[in-house]
């Protein structure tokens, strides 16, 4: 009934919410993209995104949609892998932004893990700019990290904005210089919001500086100060600082996978976990159960 190509199609363009976007993704022209989910719609019998010349967002059929065409695609590339006696091995250094620690990244990695037991992971959890660094000396295979927008390496997960969040009872004083709640370089949400308060004017203060998003999250929850974060990321227990906070906006952000330069024997292995983490990227919008909890 449905299309594994048509499926492939909507997922890119649910998690990038642009048809352009997602034709860069697949190596396809805009017209064939608008043609797959327009083909997918009609075998659904339902709109799953809502869309005008600005915007595009899924419906709430759109959004259904999500679970059934991920788990679709795992059962289709299970079988086409079974049947084809293709069996991945080697090692593969995998690095991933310190941004999904609190997400569902640990369940697409178990996954990958149980189809392709002959393959020895081996996961760097840094900062974005560190695992860039990583990547470019050849210490790592394949890098999950953010961007920014004008910069043109990697493949594209999804795009979001950044938000100033922080402690739903914290009350910044306008006569005083914004605590911040931050990275150490080379951290990009970091460098992202020092550039965005030097062109408001606004004085600053470091507040705390922590490499591990846990430490900056305690921190943020204690009402230490506020943070830059992705938007489709707030941890649980912080809140989007209000309008009336002053604060200026902090622009856009990109969530990129990198492969390594130089073709090694672990790139089947890379091109594998990639192709996992594209088709489940809607999850790592998604707080993992256990931490919603907390």
């Amino acid at each position: 009934m449905y299309d594994p190509t048509q499926l492939r199609t909507f997922l890119a363009v649910a998690q990038t919410l642009s048809f352009t976007q997602a034709a860069r993704r697949l190596g396809l022209r805009q017209s064939t993209v608008s043609q797959h989910v327009r083909r997918l719609e009609d075998a659904a019998g339902r709109q799953l995104f809502s869309r005008d010349t600005h915007s595009v967002e899924l419906t709430e059929d759109g959004e259904a949609m999500l679970g059934f065409a991920r788990r679709l695609l795992e059962v289709h590339e299970q079988a086409a892998a079974f049947f084809t006696g293709t069996r991945l091995r080697g090692r593969l250094r995998f690095g991933a932004s310190e941004d999904f620690v609190l997400t569902r990244l640990t369940e697409i990695l178990e996954r990958f893990r149980l189809d392709h037991p002959e393959v020895d992971l081996e996961l760097t959890v840094e900062l974005s700019g560190t695992l860039h660094e990583q990547l470019a000396a050849g210490k790592l295979d394949l890098v999950l990290a953010k961007r920014r927008p004008e910069e043109p390496r990697g493949e594209l997960v999804w795009h979001d904005r950044l938000v100033w969040i922080g402690s739903e009872r914290l009350r910044l004083d306008p006569g005083r210089p914004v605590p911040l709640i931050v990275y150490p370089p080379p951290g990009i949400t970091r460098a992202l919001a020092l550039e965005a308060l030097e062109r408001q004017g606004r004085p600053w203060r470091i507040a705390c500086t922590s490499g591990s998003l846990s430490g900056l999250i305690a921190a943020a929850r204690a009402g230490l100060g506020v943070m830059a974060h992705s938007r489709g990321l707030v941890p649980p227990g912080l809140v989007r600082m209000p309008e009336r906070a002053g604060l200026p906006e902090l622009g856009e952000v990109d969530f990129v996978l990198v492969h390594g330069r130089r073709r090694t024997s672990s790139q089947g292995a890379a091109d594998a976990l990639a192709a996992a983490i594209l088709g489940g990227g809607d999850q790592l919008h998604r707080p993992r159960a256990a931490d919603v909890d907390r």
